[in-house]
C-alpha cells in the first residue's frame, strides 16, 4: 500500500480463513447485480478491515486486472490476512453458493422467460444494481481530496473517459491503455 493509503490504518482483521469465506459469502448473497456498494459497507463501515483510502485503492488495483472487479478484491484482500489460504476462501466465499444460485436461476430462466413478469423484474433490478453503483461512487468521492490526481484532474481524467466511451464509443481497451497510461504517468510523477 502506499503511503496515501496508510492514512486511515485499520487494526481490525478477519480472525480466520473462515471469517473471509463467510463474510464474503454474505456480500455475495446480498448483492445481486452488484456487489460494490455492499462491499465497500461490509469492508470499511462494518468490518472496518480497509480504510476508504485502502479500499478505493484496492478497488483501482482490481478494476485493471482481468476478471470481475470484487473477484479481484476479495483475492488481494484474503491474500494480505492469511495468503494463500486467505486468498482461496474468500474467493470461495464469494462464488460457491452464488454459482449454485445463478444455475438454479437459468433453469428457472429457461424455463419463465416468456413473461412479461420476468422480464419486468429483471429490468428492476438492472435500474437497482445500477443506483447501487452510484451511491457507492457518491460515497468514495471523499477519497479523492487525498488521490495524488487531486480532485480537479481525476474529474478530468473521467470527464474524458465518459466522453472516450460513451459519446465517441472508442473500445475500452484502447481507453484504458491510453487515458490510463497517462493518468498512471501523472499520478507516478506527483508520488516523485
Amino acid at each position: 500500500m502506499s503511503a496515501a493509503a496508510g492514512e486511515g490504518e485499520t487494526a481490525a482483521r478477519p480472525a480466520s480463513a473462515a471469517d473471509l469465506f463467510f463474510t464474503f459469502n454474505r456480500l455475495a448473497l446480498q448483492g445481486f447485480g452488484g456487489v460494490l456498494a455492499v462491499a465497500q459497507r461490509e469492508l470499511v463501515e462494518r468490518k472496518q478491515w480497509l480504510s476508504r483510502a485502502q479500499f478505493v485503492e484496492m478497488l483501482a488495483l482490481s478494476q485493471v486486472l482481468p476478471g470481475p472487479n470484487v473477484v479481484n478484491l476479495a483475492l488481494m484482500l484474503g491474500d494480505r490476512f492469511f495468503g494463500l489460504r486467505g486468498a482461496i476462501a474468500a474467493l470461495g466465499g464469494m462464488l460457491l453458493v452464488p454459482l449454485f444460485i445463478v444455475i438454479a436461476l437459468t433453469a428457472a430462466y429457461a424455463e419463465f422467460s416468456r413473461l412479461a413478469v420476468v422480464a419486468g423484474a429483471l429490468r428492476g433490478m438492472g435500474l437497482v444494481a445500477a443506483g447501487l453503483i452510484i451511491a457507492t461512487a457518491i460515497r468514495l468521492m471523499s477519497t479523492l481530496g487525498s488521490n495524488r490526481l487531486g480532485p480537479a484532474l481525476a474529474a478530468t481524467f473521467a470527464g474524458l473517459t465518459f466522453v472516450t466511451i460513451a459519446l465517441l464509443r472508442w473500445p475500452l481497451v484502447w481507453v484504458v491503455a491510453g487515458l490510463g497510461s497517462v493518468a498512471v504517468a501523472v499520478a507516478w510523477r506527483r508520488l516523485r
